[in-house]
């Protein structure tokens, strides 16, 4: 009896606590203060170093001080789970950290601070995470780590879960949200006064944290990626997104022109923009609208024909293709991608923009999520199957060669055996290059939460899956097999897993490409490669030439691996 009232004290304890917390961040927030648009105008082309030296710190605590927000060397390992945006949100993590003195390890014995950057969309994505932190736990106690080690629980998990998280016998000793990331240097220094937890889960109409520079920590990697978008208004059913991110907001186009310049002069050849609805992108501020031009205060864009919004037509400001065009400019010679986009938002502007660009990618992801109309409604997605393969073919009839990729989820809410075979028709008709195939997953706070019923079996859902999964192997390996013989261009990206004798790489419709070494080309070169052999995942061939993105074969004295100057 006396335990469990030791337990309810603190659990009561605990909750007041990130209650004083989170009022803190609430009266604390405010939009991010970063350079203004007068620094990019004065410096087009700034480089890394000519940044502001500082990013914008956290308020004024009333009991730490400067010195106690402080890392002084301590070692912070990442761990990170989920989509591509997570790994850009960690290097705006390392970037606040570092400023405050933390470093980065890839070493977990030697860390100081831990810290999980999670995802939330499926129940297994939540299974990941709590077995990880019992393990560290357990790992703690038998001093395997150090035993003074900081568990730190960051992303769409601490957004979902919240208090909660803090229930669990210590498991964690912080938790933020993704719109808290700055707040971590205090957080950190909250926890070393006290055996309490800290969190921060206030989520903001604001932050967008555009004047982070996002710091990589695999310096070495020739792709990168940029985030231009932050959160989503479209409320699909299923979707937990807007509830952990938060409603959509975009950052400025010079702040996003910033950071793709600084990842070309490390060397970086492939950038992906990342949003979660990316090509819904907009940028309303004045000063952008007058340097990049864009639609004004009451032209609308509409959506993709046959699809609609939940959501009121958005109007004015920078859209999508108008930052596009703009990425694409800087240089030539590096590819750009981008990701995930929704289906309602490709105005024939982009479409006719990637089918002119070298170097924008001829390959889509267009996310259908299932092949039956009315599960598509109950979906909340917005269009019909039949409207889906319009816009395929629509896209297919500007840009011809395009590869497509797509998401499914099967087994949701009401599916039959016979609208399940509708998705698997899809599939067959659209021939997508790479599927992202998942069973259903309820998630609490949802509109399928609140008024659907999970009623298909686990062991339905999970056979759904293999059968899918089966279908699209057999799919891309005969897409893929249509690249024999021909010549592709790929992005040496590193060694193969399986042999260093050999580079592996991307091709423009984003398949991986396996070939032999050859002494002319380096990891971050372009380089044609005939292809002899496919399977469902990956194609391989031989060395051909080195080469550029125009296609055109270098010289052999362009062939020392120089990185190019950007274009003016």
């Amino acid at each position: 009896m006396l335990g469990l009232s030791t337990r309810l004290l603190r659990r009561c304890h605990v909750t007041r606590l990130s209650e004083r917390v989170s009022l803190r961040a609430a009266v604390s927030t405010r939009p991010p203060v970063g350079p203004g648009l007068e620094f990019f105008l004065a410096n087009p082309r700034a480089s890394a170093s000519a940044r502001p030296s500082r990013i914008t710190p956290p308020a004024p605590h009333a009991y730490l001080t400067s010195e106690a927000l402080d890392g002084t060397g301590q070692k912070v390992y990442f761990d990170v789970y989920g989509c591509q945006m997570n790994v850009n949100d960690t290097e705006v993590i390392h970037s606040v950290l570092h400023e405050y003195g933390y470093q980065a390890t890839s070493n977990r014995l030697e860390a100081d601070v831990w810290l999980l950057v999670t995802c939330s969309i499926r129940e297994g994505a939540d299974d990941k995470i709590w077995k990880k932190l019992r393990h560290i736990q357990v790992q703690k106690k038998t001093r395997k780590y150090r035993e003074h080690l900081k568990v730190g629980l960051l992303g769409c998990m601490a957004e979902r879960l919240k208090e909660r998280l803090l229930d669990h016998d210590h498991l964690v000793d912080l938790v933020a949200g993704p719109d808290a990331y700055r707040d971590l240097p205090r957080l950190l220094a909250s926890t070393a006064y006290s055996r309490e937890s800290a969190i921060n889960v206030i989520l903001s109409m604001e932050e967008t944290y555009a004047d982070v520079t996002p710091m990589r920590l695999n310096q070495d990697q020739v792709t990168g990626f940029v985030s231009i978008q932050r959160g989503c208004d479209n409320m699909c059913s299923y979707c937990i997104v807007p509830f952990t991110r938060g409603r959509e907001r975009s950052r400025p186009v010079a702040t996003i022109l910033h950071e793709v310049r600084i990842l070309i002069e490390q060397g970086v050849k492939e950038i992906t923009l990342l949003g979660q609805n990316v090509n819904s992108y907009r940028d309303t501020s004045q000063e952008s609208v007058a340097m990049f031009g864009g639609l004004g205060p009451s032209e609308v864009t509409g959506t993709s024909s046959g699809f609609r919004s939940i959501y009121k037509a958005k109007s004015g400001g920078v859209r999508f293709a108008d930052l596009l065009h703009q990425v694409s400019e800087i240089d030539p010679e590096v590819r750009i991608r981008f990701t995930s986009p929704h289906p309602k938002d490709f105005p024939d502007q982009v479409l006719h923009l990637i089918a002119e660009r070298d170097n924008l990618c001829s390959q889509i992801h267009l996310p259908a999520q299932c092949g039956s109309s009315r599960i598509l409604s109950e979906m909340r997605r917005g269009y019909t199957r039949e409207a889906y393969l319009a816009l395929v073919d629509h896209v297919r009839g500007i840009i011809p060669n395009v590869a497509l990729s797509s998401d499914m989820i099967v087994g949701f809410c009401g599916e039959t055996d016979e609208e399940f075979q509708e998705t698997l028709s899809l599939v067959e008709q659209v021939k997508f290059h790479k599927i992202f195939n998942f069973p259903y997953s309820l998630r609490e706070k949802t509109h399928a939460h609140r008024k659907l019923v999970d009623d298909v079996p686990l062991e339905v859902k999970k056979a759904r899956h293999l059968a899918l999964d089966a279908l699209h192997r057999k799919e891309a390996e005969v897409l893929n097999r249509k690249f024999i013989g021909t010549e592709q261009t790929v992005l040496i990206e590193g060694n193969s897993k399986r042999s260093d004798q050999d580079y592996q790489g991307r091709n423009d419709a984003n398949v991986k490409v396996i070939f032999g070494k050859d002494e002319s080309v380096q990891v971050g070169n372009y380089c044609k490669v005939r292809i002899s052999n496919a399977n469902g995942q990956v194609i391989k061939g031989s060395f051909v030439a080195k080469t550029n993105l125009s296609g055109h074969p270098l010289s052999s004295s362009q062939r020392l691996g120089k990185p190019m100057a950007l274009s003016s």
